[in-house]
């Protein structure tokens, strides 16, 4: 179907697939917001790493061991179960979120917006185009 057609979408499919379009961008925003929280964390290791030779270097080992011992292998998270007694690291939630949440919320959109509309997408943005288009035609 082409774009003209968007109108034989009842106003509430359009709505829902609005609706849905909007989660899945949220979602992806929260996956940017994820791989940078996923980079800041491990710049800040970094840092640490650091600091632990620093430490070490200057005579503190008390410090620098526990840098060693407790917070560096350390995880972001608690674990969720006994084999990660450490907790999960940034890039498990990272790679978590991308496996199940996310890939499941836009393969579900992808599925209703080709049943509901024949796979196209922004049907809701598409409508207000042509209407504000004809709109500005009309008071020339």
């Amino acid at each position: 179907m082409d774009d003209a057609n968007d109108g034989e979408l009842t106003e509430i499919e359009c709505e829902a697939l609005h609706e849905v379009e909007l989660a899945v961008e949220n979602l992806h925003r929260a996956h940017g917001h994820l791989v940078a929280f996923h980079h800041s964390t491990g710049r800040a290791m970094d840092h640490l790493a650091t600091a632990e030779k620093r430490l070490r270097a200057a005579g503190h080992e008390r410090a620098a061991n526990r840098l060693r011992d407790e917070h560096l292998p350390r995880g972001v998270l608690p674990a969720c179960d006994d084999e990660t007694p450490a907790g999960r690291w940034s890039y498990d939630v990272l790679e978590t979120f991308q496996a199940t949440f996310l890939e499941d919320v836009v393969a579900f959109g992808e599925e209703v917006h080709d049943r509901v509309a024949d796979g196209r997408r922004h049907v809701a943005e598409r409508q207000q185009e042509r209407q504000w288009k004809a709109r500005a035609r009309n008071t020339e």
